[in-house]
């Protein structure tokens, strides 16, 4: 009842991002029901599509996580831990409230579902997703439950875990990054165009530039700053390497989604990528964009929270409004202009690895 009680009290701002939740798990949802009824229609070639479903699970579930911790309603605050609310407790508030947006999209997802089929009001739309979603063949239902769930469960245990953690060197995790990149580059060359072994590769792709994105972040904020850097460039460096930690990561991910981009255009003209869930590889595609897109800019909300103190004090000191959005341009171009190279050279990397 407090998360429902918190949750209806937020600002429109909060309640767009749960409903980017709910969206994103409905797509989901929508997509493992359509998949189910595939498999129920040809089993045989049913798992390799399930593995390539799991993605747009990760990614939904990182923006449930991202948007978590946005969250004004979950974060630590005198009053509410004088009334017992501390740490634990809102984690849990944090969980059951990412259950209810996750749950909504879920049931959402089931009605389209079931609308499409025909099996709530007649086929709409001339029928044209009765084929699609094999309306002839009986749906399973535990297996449609089940499959509706695990946004839900995996959602909420997520959110869950994600507890802030103490802070640590950037450079740490840089060198596993480099080494679960080239194991997935290694795993594309050994697998060849196996769905399974592309499926393994770009996840550890994923992976390694998801670990090395908060060094890779540190590094352009070095790079604003060299070469005698005025006022500007150093508030937008130390801006930059401050954000690394907490950035990085869905920079990472925002990468691999482009090296899957290049990647797919540097194939084209090779017989394209064993990447297929029948007519749902697009909407699926737009899902996956559409939710990193999303971590990150959720995240760059956190991140804009977390120097609001800094930026009254930059104020204070009569600093103009101009130079601080010339300062939040110059981060964005600098990641751009870096990100942009890297993600073209691990994709001509892959398409080199896939057609060995």
């Amino acid at each position: 009842m407090l998360a429902l009680r918190l949750a209806r009290g937020s600002r429109p701002l909060v309640q767009l991002r749960r409903l980017l939740v709910a969206a994103a798990s409905a797509g989901t949802g929508f997509l493992l029901l359509a998949v189910l009824a595939e498999a129920t229609a040809h089993p045989a070639g049913s798992f390799p599509r399930l593995l390539w479903a799991l993605v747009p699970l990760a990614v939904t579930v990182r923006l449930a996580v991202a948007v978590a911790r946005t969250d004004p309603a979950t974060r630590p605050l005198e009053g509410l831990s004088a009334a017992g609310l501390g740490p634990v407790r809102l984690t849990l508030v944090a969980a059951v409230s990412t259950a209810v947006a996750c749950t909504l999209g879920s049931v959402l997802a089931l009605a389209v579902f079931l609308h499409l089929r025909g099996d709530v009001t007649g086929l709409p739309f001339d029928g044209a997703g009765a084929g699609l979603l094999h309306a002839e063949l009986p749906l399973p239902v535990a297996a449609s439950l089940t499959l509706l769930a695990v946004v839900p469960l995996t959602g909420s245990a997520a959110v869950a875990l994600a507890r802030p953690r103490a802070p640590r060197p950037v450079h740490a995790s840089l060198p596993w990054g480099v080494a679960l990149t080239a194991c997935g580059l290694a795993v594309e060359a050994y697998a060849g165009r196996g769905t399974a072994g592309v499926l393994a590769g770009w996840s550890l792709t994923a992976l390694g530039l998801a670990l090395a994105g908060p060094a890779l972040t540190y590094a352009c904020g070095a790079l604003v700053q060299s070469a005698r850097p005025g006022a500007l460039r150093l508030l937008a460096g130390r801006g930059l390497q401050e954000e690394a930690c907490r950035v990085g990561g869905p920079l990472g991910l925002l990468c691999a989604v482009a090296v899957g981009g290049f990647t797919v255009l540097a194939l084209r003209d090779r017989g394209g990528l064993p990447v297929s869930l029948g007519p749902l590889t697009g909407p699926a595609v737009a899902l996956v964009v559409a939710c990193v897109a999303a971590t990150l800019l959720t995240t760059a909300v956190e991140a804009r929270q977390a120097r609001a103190e800094t930026r009254q004090t930059l104020r204070g000191l009569g600093t103009p409004g101009r130079v601080l959005r010339t300062a939040a341009t110059l981060r964005a171009t600098t990641l751009l202009a870096v990100c942009v190279p890297l993600s073209w050279g691990v994709a001509q990397l892959t398409a080199a690895a896939l057609t060995r």
